[in-house]
């Protein structure tokens, strides 16, 4: 081991501070993700919404969240993240009552609009917290052990959501467990001891670039076709294998899975990325959720159904973090928030033309028409980054590569 080895495995990756960040953003998510994919099934049995209309209520989140994360990137670059992180995360918070009161379709279709605002706003502040406390040297292998939390919330929340409903049938009991947990995150956040940095208040020349990634624009149309096909996914499995495949129960074992690939290729793929092998880990990513996707659309059967979860899982788990590694590179230190708010600003707007499309679809075509737009969407990615993305980021990118 030389010296500059010896240097990175003193660095200390998971200190308290980036723990803490793993855990607010776990508990985001896990109390998102209890709801997703049972939420057509409760708008069908409480307000009989046609699969259309369920398009449009559960695409308002996404759409608030895309309206405010570029300017959460900017506010996170600007003032002190920590505050930024503490207030939007109390407001993800209450706004889980908001589902409690709300009787009417139109009630909850605002305040599930109303939610994707802080929502938004928090993954944003929250990831540039964690990378703030990184170890420059560990940080590519951070950011993709970050994205753990996401995952083990998305393989227990579904399940755990969906077991709660097929033996209570209480939605209203799903509302306030995804609200104790939301609590609980923002308990965590508002613990982090973040570092003092300048906060700038000379007056800047406003321009786009300080609320996008203009730099990293071609990503960011990668990133949306990869987003279309989620959305598709993982608002529309539930009731996919209810209708079609009449699996009741399986649901949750879908989700499992594809959160296990998830972690594992989390596991695999940070250690590929501490070696800087970030090209490579993205490939192999999208190789494997093309197949998956195919698959999905491809066979109507149950073996089929949970296979694809496997290899989904498995392919976004190297995607993802090696794209925002990606965005993280293009970008300068003082644009750290832009950059991570680009990204998930370029998801949004994926997974909301996703799961609109995909209610469209579903309501006046067919299930098979809907999953086969995912896997085309999933194919015009993958050839744009083996034909564009590839040599656009080597020629932009603002390190060496290791």
């Amino acid at each position: 081991m030389d010296k500059t080895e010896d240097r990175i495995t003193k660095e200390r990756l998971w200190n308290l501070n980036y723990c803490k960040a793993m855990v607010g953003n776990f508990m985001l998510f896990f109390s998102f993700y209890i709801l997703t994919p049972l939420l057509p099934i409760y708008l069908d049995a409480q307000f009989k919404a046609d699969k259309d209309t369920m398009g449009l209520v559960l695409s308002g989140y996404v759409v608030a969240a895309l309206i405010v994360r570029p300017f959460s990137g900017f506010i996170v670059d600007t003032f002190d993240r920590k505050k930024v992180l503490a207030l939007c995360f109390f407001c993800f918070f209450i706004l889980f009552t908001g589902y409690i009161g709300a009787g009417t379709l139109l009630m909850f279709a605002i305040v599930r609009t109303l939610h994707g605002l802080p929502f938004g706003a928090v993954t944003v502040a929250n990831s540039t917290v964690a990378i703030d406390s990184l170890p420059s040297t560990r940080r590519n292998e951070g950011i993709g052990f970050y994205g753990l939390s996401n995952n083990l919330a998305m393989a227990f929340a579904p399940s755990v959501g969906i077991w709660i409903y097929q033996s209570t049938d209480n939605f209203t009991l799903l509302f306030w467990i995804a609200l104790v947990t939301a609590l609980i995150g923002f308990v965590t956040v508002t613990t982090i001891k973040t570092k003092k940095r300048e906060v700038k208040r000379e007056k800047q020349p406003m321009s786009f670039d300080r609320f996008f990634l203009t730099r990293g624009w071609l990503l960011a149309v990668n990133i949306i076709c990869f987003g279309l096909c989620w959305g598709i996914m993982s608002n529309y499995v539930a009731i996919y294998g209810k209708e079609i495949l009449g699996i009741t129960d399986g649901t949750g074992l879908f989700f499992m899975i594809l959160s296990i690939g998830l972690f594992l290729s989390r596991i695999q793929g940070s250690k590929a990325l501490a070696k800087g092998k970030i090209l490579e880990n993205a490939a192999l990513g999208i190789v494997l959720s093309l197949g998956g996707f195919t698959l999905f659309a491809l066979v109507e059967q149950s073996w089929a159904y949970y296979l694809s979860a496997a290899m989904i899982g498995l392919g976004n788990g190297h995607m993802y973090p090696a794209f925002l590694n990606m965005f993280i590179k293009l970008a300068r230190n003082d644009q750290r928030g832009t950059a991570n708010s680009s990204i998930l600003t370029s998801w949004d707007v994926g997974m909301g033309l996703g799961i609109l499309f995909g209610g469209v679809l579903l309501e006046y075509v067919s299930y098979a028409a809907a999953f086969w737009g995912a896997a085309v969407m999933q194919a015009v990615g993958t050839l744009i980054f083996f034909l564009f993305t590839r040599r656009f980021f080597t020629r932009r990118r603002l390190d060496s590569p290791n």
